[in-house]
């Protein structure tokens, strides 16, 4: 049994979910998701919420109810909350703006990198070092983030590089005499 799936999926006040088809769309505040639903699992609305079911007992369908439950519930707190990710900047030169539907990264290359923002993602450039991205998606939220720390990773002996907020860099020493 599954820890995860058995727990309905709570629905808060100001928020209509739709099981409807092949798939479950939730509108909130912050606006409207949608997601297919996995043949294997068996979705109901009941007064308590969104309760997920296997729909069959093979351990395919068991291995995915939990998943499927978490996924539902990344809709409803997207559509509530949002989600948000923090990237930091660490290195001599290193900058990164917002400007408008672009993030322009100085990362000490011969050219700016221009990164493209997704629609329904908000970036955010607080100071020249930090980048805090925002959205309703948590899947595209954080794919966003790790493209843009993918440009310029942190090493290991300086820490220079972008990381997420609150990563721990393994450090190494350097070359002794």
């Amino acid at each position: 049994m599954s820890r995860t799936g058995k727990r309905p999926v709570a629905i808060p006040a100001g928020v209509t979910a739709n099981i409807d088809g092949d798939e479950i769309s939730v509108k909130g505040p912050k606006g409207a998701l949608t997601m297919p639903k996995d043949p294997l699992v068996s979705y109901e609305m009941t007064d308590r919420g969104i309760q997920l079911q296997p729909a069959n007992d093979t351990k395919r369908a068991r291995s995915f109810w939990g998943m499927q439950r978490t996924l539902v519930q990344n809709l409803v707190t997207g559509v509530t909350e949002g989600f948000s990710k923090r990237l930091e900047i660490n290195g001599v030169g290193y900058r990164a703006s917002a400007q408008g539907k672009k993030l322009k990264l100085q990362l000490g290359f011969s050219h700016d990198v221009d990164i493209d923002v997704p629609e329904g993602i908000e970036i955010k450039t607080p100071d020249q070092t930090t980048v805090e991205i925002s959205g309703i998606d948590k899947q595209k939220v954080g794919q966003l983030a790790a493209e843009i720390r993918r440009w310029r990773r942190p090493e290991p002996y300086k820490g220079k590089g972008i990381k997420y907020a609150g990563e721990y860099i393994f450090r190494k020493e350097g070359k002794k005499k």
